[in-house]
């Protein structure tokens, strides 16, 4: 194959996938710092692979799974458990705890704009999106990846490497911590 037609078609499958990946790390890590650096391994592990895939379908399983085990990699990480608890100290110095964020500060073009988008979000819709990110990874992933990815459960047990059934069932799992929590915040 040509050295442009291959380089072409890299940027294209990048292209293609770069939201998804970027989603999914960002729905599991819960910091735009951490799903970037997720999606920077990503690409660089499917540059180094170069694997080809039989299908699109295959090509979007491929991605999925990688995000996945990077993300709970990043989790499982002695440094990454360490931090976690500076950076939530960071995030309240950012957004304090009444809602509002400090006029004083400077904030990033980026800390802005996912400020003012939050801020958009209803209570209802506001008080979901905190329970997802309350659910543990494993059901977290299934959550993000049946209703913001509209995958079946087929294709979510394909890309996970799970039974069907382990798909419905953390689901069914996800579902009831979720209506918990949500009926508390009532």
């Amino acid at each position: 194959m040509h050295q442009n037609s291959r380089i072409e078609q890299v940027e294209e499958i990048i292209r293609r996938n770069s939201d998804m990946v970027y989603r999914l790390a960002f729905s599991m890590v819960k910091m735009q710092q951490d799903a970037e650096d997720v999606c920077q391994e990503v690409w660089m592990q499917y540059i180094r692979k170069m694997p080809t895939f039989e299908s699109l379908e295959h090509e979007r399983a491929w991605f999925i799974r990688v995000t996945v085990n990077l993300c709970k990699n990043m989790w499982k990480s002695a440094w990454r458990q360490k931090v976690v608890s500076m950076d939530m100290s960071v995030a309240e110095e950012i957004m304090p705890g009444d809602g509002t964020f400090d006029k004083k500060k400077e904030y990033s073009k980026a800390e802005s704009k996912n400020l003012w988008e939050e801020s958009l979000l209803t209570d209802k819709e506001e008080g979901v999106v905190e329970a997802v990110k309350r659910l543990p990874v494993k059901y977290r992933a299934v959550i993000h990846l049946f209703y913001y990815e509209e995958m079946s459960i087929e294709e979510i047990a394909r890309s996970l490497k799970l039974r069907p059934s382990n798909v419905r069932t953390r689901l069914t799992r996800a579902r009831n911590m979720l209506k918990e929590w949500l009926k508390e915040d009532v």
